[in-house]
């Protein structure tokens, strides 16, 4: 590579890294909706025309934004996974994670996990980086399944069609019993978060680390995790 390419390589990298930075800061004052490349160029110093070169629309722009708060999250998640660990704390490693990094990312969660942004739909580029999470939890539930197996409770006749087929996408390795209640728990994972970050337990839950803890711990359990003997009376139990 030659030393000028180098160069441009490295700036290219450079305004990139601004040009989202400047976005996120709007993210925070205005919201997702209200993005607009033209405000970002302004505050950057940029005619829109240069910016256009690097995020050919705004949905680019949102796609990438997008896509780095996923990994942002997964790698959060991912670090705090301790593969030597019995499942049930491996859980609930993962789920203080996110908890922690929706609370010091909120409105990186929320462009991610809130309100759908007016206009735009996400490409299947972001689909990788927004399955990690729940890749991650996806593997806590096989190796447990693998080793003492898992504690799920039984599904309705009627539901078991569609837990089958939902098995058959996600996790084909695993009982339907124990994906159908992955599934939920994913869902109920990212409401408690939703509802501690976007105001819905003021006046209702203030201790909030602790009801967290328990509340994926019940989780834990519905998906048919099981404390192990370090546990004790963990919470959930």
């Amino acid at each position: 590579m030659s030393t000028a390419h180098g160069a441009r390589a490295r700036a290219r990298i450079e305004v990139t890294a601004a040009i989202k930075d400047e976005a996120r800061r709007q993210l925070a004052a205005e919201g997702a909706a209200r993005l607009s490349l033209r405000a970002v160029a302004r505050e950057l110093g940029m005619v829109s025309s240069a910016l256009y070169r690097y995020f050919p629309s705004r949905d680019d722009l949102l796609t990438a934004l997008i896509i780095d708060a996923y990994d942002s999250l997964g790698e959060r998640a991912e670090a705090a996974h301790e593969p030597a660990a019995d499942p049930f704390r491996r859980w609930l490693a993962v789920c203080e994670a996110v908890r922690g990094w929706a609370l010091d990312h909120p409105h990186e969660y929320a462009l991610i996990y809130g309100s759908p942004v007016p206009g735009y739909t996400a490409p299947d580029t972001t689909v990788p980086a927004a399955a990690r999470v729940g890749l991650l939890l996806i593997g806590i539930a096989r190796d447990a399944h693998r080793g003492s197996g898992l504690a799920g409770p039984s599904l309705p006749s009627e539901l078991r069609p569609e837990a089958e087929r939902i098995a058959a996408d996600l996790a084909p390795d695993l009982p339907p019993e124990a994906v159908t209640a992955l599934v939920a728990a994913w869902a109920q994972l990212y409401g408690l978060v939703g509802f501690e970050l976007f105001g819905q337990f003021h006046r209702v839950v203030e201790d909030r680390e602790p009801f967290f803890r328990h509340a994926v711990g019940r989780l834990a359990r519905g998906v048919g995790l099981v404390p192990g003997p370090t546990e004790g009376a963990a919470p959930g139990r």
